[in-house]
């Protein structure tokens, strides 16, 4: 598990491809993993990674066929930059949200325009992850933990603020960018949850009670 507080931006070093999938060397910088350990979960660019072998200045990871198919990772190459953060643990204060790795869909930059010293942007989600997007609810973007600020149909708005522009590859964002996106991972078990009938709980219950808007 991961909170979405990147604290690192590395670059893809090298990209070897096999047999349907690859294997990526990461540069992070030696502080990043000081103390790393083989096997650990790192997310890159919102992905999470096994890291399977050390280097100098960074870490290699193999990306499975499936992530390749369902993420930006297909797309990166060599000198690209992306969000590192390594995982969870239980003694760490939760800045963002829990974030699994499992990216949910890619999607893309609609606009981006500037607010004051932020910077807000438009992004479009895949359809069937539309409904778990929710005003003031949480969604990752590339790694990054963000407050969805508004939502019509697929489409939703996020504001980033300069720490997060500078820190992060979000700044480098532009219109047409495609972006690894996770929602908010209660959502997705919610739904699950939602549909057993056996449980009682059904979204007619929830509007009665008023959880839910008529």
């Amino acid at each position: 598990m991961f909170t979405g507080i990147v604290t690192a931006v590395g670059r893809i070093a090298a990209i070897e491809r096999r047999a349907g999938d690859a294997r990526l060397r990461i540069a992070s910088g030696d502080m990043f993993l000081a103390d790393g350990e083989l096997g650990e979960s790192i997310s890159v660019g919102g992905v999470c990674l096994t890291a399977v072998a050390f280097t100098t200045g960074g870490f290699v990871a193999d990306v499975s066929a499936e992530t390749l198919a369902c993420t930006c990772a297909e797309h990166w190459v060599v000198g690209h930059r992306v969000n590192l953060e390594r995982a969870l643990k239980l003694a760490d204060r939760l800045g963002g949200h829990l974030v699994s790795g499992h990216v949910d869909g890619v999607g893309e930059v609609v606009s981006r325009r500037a607010d004051g010293r932020s910077q807000r942007f438009m992004l479009r989600a895949p359809q069937p992850l539309a409904h778990y997007i929710a005003a003031k609810g949480s969604i990752t973007i590339d790694g990054v933990s963000l407050t969805v600020n508004t939502v019509s149909g697929a489409e939703f708005g996020v504001n980033i603020v300069p720490h997060t522009l500078e820190h992060t590859t979000l700044g480098e964002l532009v219109a047409g960018g495609r972006v690894n996106l996770e929602v908010d991972l209660l959502a997705r078990y919610l739904e699950r949850l939602l549909g057993r009938v056996e449980i009682g709980v059904n979204l007619p219950l929830l509007t009665e009670h008023g959880f839910l808007d008529r």
